[in-house]
């Protein structure tokens, strides 16, 4: 979880029904915050304790910094304490991540039936992919008895409340087919629907099932915007298939080759899955298509190509 994305949760507490009553804690706490956002995990971790024994904003984001490892190695035991201490205080993040550590045993036993409890108060504090993790504990009948029906139910209602996340996690239960009955027409149109509320990892999922016609015919055009818009995203695992689909790109009918903007397209992408991927199978695929590409595009056109894919993967190097 990313600095940016914790001011995202602190604006979602902020407005949450019952989370600010009795003061506006998220005040007290600028310092603090400013702290945190310059990375001074230090400081920050002393301002907040300051306020922990009674601002639950402070109690839940210390669980945060127990959780991601901010300053400290991370620790989940300790990070679910905080979380309990701020899920009593109704902030609704809080819930949510208490749930989850009631759903995995953290620090105590493993308790679904109370997990869902917390799950349901979350999402009635407005954390709607709550649902879904709930629905998600009914699916896989571990922590509490199996009711696929009901789990579906749950985690749909999540995703129809616009949580992109539960869209995705509803899509992919509908893709694998594991532990609900596979059914890939739904779960290509929920990850259209996680994608056009970007997604990056349901465009590409959506990419992909558009390129093979799963869930319904293939739609080649429609497979290389979402995959490539995956990648303009920064999402590693799109790279290799935009090359490729630009590599299989309708020849120019003037010229009998590929488009000089399809050729750039395959070069930048290509380079870009180099940069990123280990695996020996996309590394001899992406080797087969440089010598391709180089083979018959300009040389004076790599340096600008290249100051490109360097500018692409700084901009999404901690992803």
């Amino acid at each position: 979880m990313t600095i940016h994305n914790v001011f995202r949760i602190f604006l979602l507490l902020a407005t949450a029904p019952c989370a600010l009553a009795g003061g506006n804690l998220d005040a007290a706490l600028k310092p603090a915050q400013q702290a945190l956002t310059a990375g001074d995990y230090k400081k920050a971790h002393a301002l907040y304790s300051r306020h922990a024994a009674k601002n639950p904003l402070a109690q839940f984001t210390l669980g945060l910094f127990h959780k991601n490892g901010w300053g400290r190695p991370a620790d989940e035991a300790t990070a679910c304490r905080w979380f309990e201490k701020a899920a009593h205080k109704n902030i609704p993040a809080a819930q949510q991540f208490f749930g989850d550590c009631l759903a995995q045993g953290v620090g105590r036993p493993v308790d679904g039936e109370a997990a869902v409890g917390w799950y349901r108060k979350a999402a009635a504090s407005g954390i709607a992919y709550a649902l879904c993790s709930a629905g998600g504990l009914y699916i896989e009948g571990k922590t509490v008895p199996r009711d696929v029906r009901r789990g579906l139910e749950l985690c749909a209602q999540a995703a129809q409340a616009e949580s992109p996340p539960a869209m995705l996690r509803l899509a992919d239960y509908y893709r694998d087919g594991k532990d609900v009955p596979q059914d890939l027409a739904a779960a290509r149109h929920w990850y259209q629907q996680a994608a056009e509320r970007h997604s990056a990892e349901a465009q590409y999922r959506l990419g992909v099932m558009l390129a093979e016609g799963q869930g319904g015919e293939p739609a080649p055009n429609a497979a290389l915007f979402w995959l490539e818009t995956a990648a303009s995203e920064g999402y590693a695992p799109a790279y290799l298939p935009v090359a490729i689909l630009y590599a299989n790109a309708e020849v120019s009918p003037e010229t009998g080759a590929l488009k000089p903007e399809h050729l750039a397209r395959i070069y930048l992408w290509n380079s870009a899955a180099k940069a990123r991927t280990a695996d020996p199978a996309q590394l001899a695929e992406i080797d087969r298509i440089e010598k391709l590409v180089l083979s018959v595009m300009p040389e004076t056109w790599r340096p600008e190509l290249d100051k490109k894919v360097a500018e692409h993967l700084a901009k999404y190097e901690t992803q």
